[in-house]
């Protein structure tokens, strides 16, 4: 097996749907990720990202900034190193705080079928 150095620094940020930029950091074509997927998401202030549940479980990490993340209609503050998990048919909302911004880590792996 051979180790693969990724510089996120140098991949392309797109405009992500609904709001802010995201970048793929790990997946098929980067590394010969199969049965995962990591982003790297950036939020301006006040912008939000909707994770859905989608049959897949979901770690959200917070690397820089602060905001709040909407789970079953409650809102939690969170900042820097703040993060959760989302089984596969939980959702959650993710806001900037007004006038901060967000960097988020967002990895994505499908549930496997029993």
């Amino acid at each position: 097996m051979s180790l693969t150095f990724i510089d996120t620094n140098k991949l392309p940020k797109k405009p992500s749907t609904g709001a802010g930029e995201v970048t793929e950091v790990l997946n098929q074509a980067l590394c010969g990720a199969k049965n995962v997927h990591g982003s790297l998401r950036w939020l301006k202030s006040a912008e939000t990202f909707k994770a859905d549940a989608a049959g897949k479980h979901q770690l959200i990490y917070l690397m820089d900034g602060k905001g709040s993340i909407r789970l079953n209609d409650k809102a939690y503050d969170v900042e820097q190193g703040g993060g959760l998990y989302l089984g596969p048919t939980e959702s959650a909302t993710i806001q900037a705080a007004s006038g901060a911004a967000l960097k988020l880590f967002h990895l994505v792996v499908p549930q496997i079928p029993k």
